[in-house]
């Protein structure tokens, strides 16, 4: 059988960290909805029989009703597929979510919190959805697979090996509860970071990136699925990637000259960055001024990894302000050499701050 696999769209999520740029929260909006049209036009073109979307389809707390309008017309343009939907922790079935209240296309399968299976000529499918914004009550051991003999599959939101005492939870199962299952495929959501475990439990990764913490491509997983035999493509969705790009400041000199060499990198213009400085830093810096005045507006964040070039000796002979502050930090630093670490950075934060 072959199906799509895809997961953490978030539709409507607010992009607050894109705030630092004027309408990249909008545009970015824009560009999932790119991003659904060409996973839907791919599964028309290719008549693919299933669709698994497992959770976070959309944040509750902010979605527009115009928006599951626009999910649910696309959802009516590909009816021979059958669209299964896993409730995540951002999209829970409650009592007034629009997927209780909706009136959803018939191709439309959403699971709730009590396992169920949709059974087939050779699938069966088995899903269990979040009925709040946390989840612990997801019963593996009540799964029973009713005929081995098919292509069983199971499509889940959850956090594989999260620890179950943590004080959020977000349906946490053991990598080893869900292998001792026998399902032929299961398809998670909720890791926004592309991975297959054990070979067959397979998180797809969020279909556009969200920020800084999901480098790289993004997009769905068309799969290819027999009987002890499977394989997996990727398919990009995202138009658009986060980069981080390493620069050492250790022979610059001073902060315009900085800017200068910020402003001659060059960098795909299509792209999202996070400029991180590293080396030995000889001047004073100010990350925010620099941000706003560089010329490349694909630049959404600088981050100072940089350790100062301050002679500490020297600037601890001044009756200034910073000669007096780092006499006392050198002689705290001597009475607690085990917290070397926390006074050398509460050294570099003070100066930088004077």
């Amino acid at each position: 059988m072959n199906f799509i696999h895809m997961a953490d769209m978030h539709f409507d999520t607010p992009f607050t960290f894109l705030g630092s740029r004027e309408n990249l929260g909008d545009l970015r909006r824009l560009e999932q909805r790119d991003a659904f049209k060409k996973a839907i036009e791919y599964i028309k073109e290719k008549n693919i029989e299933y669709l698994f979307i497992s959770g976070d389809l959309y944040d509750q707390k902010y979605v527009k009703e115009t928006t599951i309008a626009f999910i649910n017309n696309l959802f009516y343009e590909i009816p021979k597929t059958k669209i299964f939907i896993s409730p995540g922790n951002h999209d829970p079935f409650i009592k007034n979510s629009y997927y209780n209240e909706y009136n959803w296309s018939e191709n439309v399968y959403i699971f709730n919190n009590e396992i169920g299976i949709y059974e087939f000529e050779n699938v069966d499918i088995y899903g269990f959805g979040f009925n709040d914004f946390y989840c612990n009550n997801f019963k593996p051991e009540n799964i029973k697979i009713k005929n081995k003999n098919k292509i069983n599959i199971l499509v889940l939101h959850g956090d594989l090996d999260a620890s179950k005492n943590s004080d959020v939870l977000y349906n946490p199962i053991t990598n080893s509860e869900l292998s001792s299952l026998g399902f032929d495929y299961i398809a998670m959501g909720h890791i926004h970071k592309r991975q297959t475990i054990n070979g067959n439990i397979v998180y797809p990764g969020s279909t556009i990136s969200l920020g800084f913490d999901e480098l790289g491509e993004h997009g769905m997983l068309e799969v290819n699925l027999e009987k002890n035999d499977l394989m997996i493509n990727f398919i990009k969705l995202d138009n658009r990637e986060f980069e981080e790009y390493n620069l050492d400041i250790s022979e610059i000199s001073t902060e315009e000259e900085l800017i200068e060499k910020i402003n001659n990198i060059n960098l795909n213009k299509n792209n999202f960055y996070k400029i991180i400085l590293v080396g030995i830093r000889n001047f004073e810096l100010n990350i925010k001024k620099i941000i706003k005045i560089i010329r490349n507006k694909n630049i959404l964040k600088i981050k100072n990894n940089t350790k100062t070039g301050y002679n500490l000796e020297e600037l601890s002979k001044h009756s200034n302000l910073k000669g007096i502050f780092v006499k006392e930090m050198l002689e705290l630093l001597e009475k607690e050499p085990e917290k070397a670490e926390i006074i050398q950075n509460a050294i570099e934060i003070g100066l930088n701050n004077m």
